[in-house]
């Protein structure tokens, strides 16, 4: 058991939010109870998720996704209120973690993706280098190799562009919705690109400069950082802990 204080200082210093400038409010979101025995992590703080962390007799969620983005509407109707409702009615602690969960160097989502597929970074790259990149293990030397393995660790269809003919040397990576680094992945030496999802004018990037891009799905590309981060804190701090992955198509 911990505090619900405690919890939220050893998130912070393990991810460290104050470095980056992100899109929404980082850390606790919403506020339960004091006392901390269950953490439930998972990507998204759907209606689903907090409805799975309520029969888990949840103290607290962590998620990638959290409520609150700049920008939005402010009004707690509809979808909002189903969710802030829920979680009020009974008293659960949300943590979200944004950019900061994605750029850790071993438990953020890159990090874990890159274990997943079996790359290894020895760069970073892209705005506030959250995309990582490294060398092509000598298995995956086409991207229609890397796409069928990515497709195979993933679970899921993925959408390949092949880009050029030669053999892939350096292959990027960045989660999520990361298709505005992918030219910063092309600068940054990469002959093959992975991510959650493709705009438009990805696929004329991709074949007008000869690298191979793979869009894996921004959920699927992004389940394995918070149950990394939840973890290893639930071990620190001696909690139990559950990953609840609520399937999503995108």
């Amino acid at each position: 058991m911990t505090d619900r204080t405690t919890l939220l200082s050893t998130l912070d210093t393990l991810l460290q939010p104050e470095r980056f400038k992100d899109y929404g409010p980082n850390g606790l979101q919403v506020e339960g109870r004091a006392e901390v025995r269950t953490l439930v992590s998972g990507v998204t703080a759907s209606l689903a998720l907090i409805e799975a962390a309520v029969a888990a007799n949840a103290d607290a969620i962590l998620v990638h996704h959290g409520l609150f983005w700049r920008g939005q509407d402010g009004r707690v109707t509809g979808w909002m209120r189903q969710r802030l409702g829920l979680l009020l009615a009974h008293n659960i602690n949300l943590f979200a973690y944004h950019l900061p969960l994605d750029a850790h160097p071993e438990l953020g989502n890159n990090a874990q993706l890159g274990r997943v597929l079996g790359l290894q970074a020895d760069a970073r790259f892209g705005e506030q280098q959250l995309g990582f990149v490294g060398a092509a293990p000598a298995a995956l030397a086409t991207a229609q190799a890397l796409a069928e393995h990515v497709q195979a660790a993933l679970g899921r269809t993925v959408t390949l562009v092949p880009g050029g003919t030669q053999p892939l040397r350096r292959i990027a990576w960045c989660t999520g919705g990361a298709q505005g680094y992918f030219e910063d992945a092309i600068a940054a030496g990469a002959d093959a690109f992975i991510t959650g999802e493709i705009s438009e004018p990805q696929a004329h990037y991709a074949r007008e400069c000869g690298v191979a891009y793979i869009a894996c799905g921004h959920h699927a590309s992004e389940r394995y950082g918070a149950p990394a981060v939840a973890a290893h804190v639930a071990a620190q701090l001696g909690l139990a802990h559950t990953f609840i992955d609520i399937d999503n198509p995108a």
